[in-house]
């Protein structure tokens, strides 16, 4: 374990310490489940990523074709 300094709004402890009392939990407890959880969805989208790129190359997923210029992607 480390610890890590926060600063953040009276109001947001406040509540985060109701929260907390009413999860049975703490708010370094809350903090740990919030982080996990978006960690967890970054893993879950680089998991989806090489899922797509995995059903391409095997050619189960279609591209269709490109219709639009580079220029137009980027308004220039």
């Amino acid at each position: 374990m480390s610890n890590i300094t926060l600063t953040l709004p009276s109001e947001v402890i406040r509540q985060a310490r109701i929260l907390a009392a009413q999860r049975n939990t703490s708010v370094s407890g809350l903090v740990t489940q919030m982080l996990r959880s978006a960690v967890g969805s970054v893993d879950d989208d680089a998991v989806l990523l090489d899922r797509e790129k995995a059903a391409m190359q095997a050619g189960l997923l279609e591209v269709g074709p490109i219709t639009w210029t580079r220029d137009e992607v980027h308004g220039r």
